[in-house]
């Protein structure tokens, strides 16, 4: 039987507590909300925080809404939450997509968008579909709140800019005239990714003024391959470039072989999902479901 090691456990009643209870129990504890990615690497000893304060009662943060010009999703939204909107599936469908393909609904109920970024893993959906959408990043601590680009929040695998005492709060999407698509292979359903790939698409008079290319599970830097951004922009949106964007992609990514799978098989799937997301992408912008 796998038992974590001991902790203290605490429950925040505003996020006010919550940060004060993070300054006070130092760099080992952690939060907790859904808990699917902390409790078993407590179970397995991976991780040994030395308390957890439990943020489940911070309705506030678990808020999906239009604010002027963004959409914004408190941290505390729950994955099904997020699939479930109207507003994201009108506007994200990269998110739709991803989040269907992400576990199963038992962790969709519970797992919560903020857990998900913040644990930073190398193969979590979310991490490149929000960095393919450039979202923005709320973070609260001690000193007051402040603002992070998403493409300047992950540092390395499971390492985030979030500072000591400091919480992620809300999530900021601008809302504007694009379409986008999320594609993912897997060993089976609910799985990690082998590999997955999500396109954003900004087209106007048949040229691309604006692309976002997000990578999982193949050691993209900051989930996304820029040099296949550059490539885009400016050209227009046809089978040849969304071809080139991703072999550009996946000579931009460093994949590492594991049971998932050798390096040269995940280089060849970066390459083909980014160019599967992409056309998924354009033919959205044409009104065709893809």
């Amino acid at each position: 039987m796998q038992v974590p090691a001991a902790f203290q456990y605490e429950r925040a009643t505003s996020l006010e507590q919550a940060i004060e209870l993070l300054a006070r129990y130092g760099p080992e504890a952690r939060v907790v909300a859904g808990g699917h990615s902390l409790l078993p690497m407590m179970k397995l000893r991976l991780a040994q925080p030395e308390a957890l304060i439990d943020i489940n009662d911070l309705s506030e943060l678990a808020l999906i809404r239009v604010d002027g010009h963004d959409l914004a999703a408190g941290a505390m939204v729950r994955h099904a939450d997020l699939l479930a909107s109207p507003v994201v599936g009108e506007h994200f469908p990269i998110l739709r997509d991803a989040e269907r393909v992400i576990a199963d609904p038992l962790v969709r109920n519970r797992g919560t968008v903020g857990g998900s970024l913040c644990q930073a893993d190398p193969s979590e959906d979310l991490s490149a579909a929000f960095s393919a959408l450039r979202a923005t990043l709320v973070a609260q601590g001690p000193g007051g709140r402040r603002t992070i680009a998403i493409r300047e929040f992950f540092l390395g695998p499971y390492e985030t800019a979030l500072n000591e005492a400091e919480l992620l709060v809300e999530i900021r999407v601008p809302i504007r005239s694009h379409a986008s698509a999320y594609r993912k292979v897997e060993r089976r359903v609910g799985d990690w990714a082998v590999v997955a790939a999500g396109a954003v698409l900004e087209i106007s008079g048949g040229v691309i003024t604006e692309a976002g290319i997000g990578l999982t599970a193949v050691g993209a830097p900051r989930f996304v391959s820029e040099q296949a951004e550059d490539f885009l922009r400016g050209g227009r949106p046809d089978d040849e470039a969304f071809a080139e964007a991703g072999r550009i992609a996946a000579q931009e990514c460093r994949p590492t072989a594991d049971q998932r799978g050798p390096v040269d098989y995940k280089r060849h799937l970066a390459g083909e999902l980014t160019t599967r997301a992409l056309r998924a992408a354009a033919a959205r912008a044409q009104g065709q479901e893809a």
